[in-house]
Parts: C-alpha cells; structure tokens; sequence
C-alpha cells in the first residue's frame, strides 16, 4: 500500500515519472503520507475496535494505551485515539457504562473522602488522544494519550469492553498491513501532498497546498462518509451533520 500511496501523491505533486527530478525524497513523503493516514483516522473516527481492558482492584483511572487492541502486524492498528461507549461484563452478558463529562464526574463522583467501591457503572475521559509508541512519535519521545476515570472504584477484577476510535501503524513497506478502511484511503494523498507543499515555504506551493486541503482532501473525507454510512440513521457517524440542523436554525435554502 506505501508504493501506491507514493506514486499517488508524486502524481498530485506534478512528479509522476521514476525519472523526473524530485522534490520531496521517499523518506520524506512516507512521512507525509504516515502523518495524513493518523490525521484521516482521528478526522474520520473511521478504524473502529472493541477493546477490553481488565481493572485492577482499588484504581479506578486507566491509560488508553492499556486497552487491549490486538497485535500491530496482523491488523494495522497502533492504539486507541478516543473511547465512544464502554461496556463492563457482568455474568454471561455486559452492563452499559454511563459516560460522564469530566467536571461532572470530578465533582460528583471524586469528591468524596471514602470513595465507594464496586462494579464500575459510570466513566468519564481524562487525558487527551492517542500514545504513539517513541519510534513514531512527532517528537520523537515519549507522548502522554488519553486516559479515563472509572466509578464506583473496582473492588474486583472487571473487564471493560470499550468501543473504540483506533489510529494506524506507521507504514514502512507494502508489506505492512493498512488498517486504514477504503474510501478513507483514497483521501490520504490529498493531505500528504498539502504536506509536501507546504514544506516548500513559496507563495504558489502554499496557495497550491491550500486548495489541496480545502478543495480536495475534504472533498474526499466527505465522500467517504457519505459512502461508508447506512442508509437507516446515516448521520450518526464522524462528519456527518445533523440533516435538520440546518431547519433547527431558521437556514433557508438557496432555493427558497
């Protein structure tokens, strides 16, 4: 897949042919390209996993980098971005978690000086985003993801099950598997060469970066909601508005 991504965004950047005189070398479009594909992934919400995490008796927070999301080189995914519902298994079945805003839960669920303890019920997020590993993170260190706080505080060993929004692995070769979903992939091109353009740091190359972004890399990333939702409640997913939204708020149409 990273040989197709390259000769796609080569082809963008004027730069189709293996003899032409380069730009951007290979190394720095792969970059480019492995940026735009956690970019695409974390915009799209759309690498979806149901990870399980098993509690540890008497802490009650937990890093998304402890969500179990199976093993990278079978299905491309490096870790967790954001957690949208959680599940906590209860005899053969599971008992939905209600989820929490953080100011909420602070002051009605930690602020207690013997917190209670049991099955956890309630769960609010803390800590923001995904941990790349060091070899891929942009500093190239270590980075602190998201992290969430359960309630009541475990007094057993519990499995929540977490439905999650994933980012990929980095792409080093055709060999390493592509957890990105088509038509989100027919997107990445478009953000790895506004990348590319933008590291020119010319007036025309940013105005060309520009309307790769704004005209065609949206473009696309709207197509592949549109493409991949259901029919039956097709706006309940990332990048897809409300279709009342715009009658809620007194909006006209141009035709009206």
């Amino acid at each position: 897949m990273l040989t197709a991504y390259l000769t796609s965004t080569r082809s963008l950047l004027q730069l189709p042919g293996s003899n032409s005189t380069s730009l951007y070398s290979d190394t720095d479009l792969t970059r480019f390209i492995n940026t735009a594909r956690g970019q695409v992934a974390g915009e799209g919400g759309c690498i979806r996993l149901h990870g399980s995490l098993s509690t540890v008796v008497g802490t009650d927070n937990y890093q998304f980098s402890a969500i179990g999301t199976g093993t990278p080189a079978t299905n491309g995914i490096q870790g967790v971005i954001r957690i949208d519902s959680m599940h906590c298994v209860a005899g053969i079945g599971q008992v939905w978690m209600t989820p929490r805003p953080w100011p909420w839960f602070s002051l009605y669920n930690r602020n207690n000086p013997v917190p209670p303890q049991g099955q956890p019920t309630e769960w609010a997020q803390y800590g923001q985003g995904g941990a790349p590993p060091p070899a891929i993170a942009p500093s190239g260190g270590s980075v602190q993801g998201g992290t969430f706080y359960v309630s009541p505080v475990p007094d057993d060993i519990y499995q929540l099950n977490c439905n999650t929004i994933c980012y990929p692995v980095a792409l080093v070769d055709d060999t390493t598997v592509e957890a990105l979903p088509y038509f989100w992939t027919d997107a990445v091109p478009f953000f790895a060469a506004y990348f590319a353009l933008m590291s020119a740091q010319t007036n025309a190359r940013m105005a060309d970066a520009a309307q790769m972004y704004k005209g065609h890399y949206n473009e696309f990333m709207t197509r592949a909601r549109n493409q991949s939702n259901p029919d039956v409640n097709n706006w309940i997913y990332q990048q897809s508005g409300d279709p009342a939204q715009a009658t809620k708020m007194g909006i006209k149409g141009g035709g009206q």
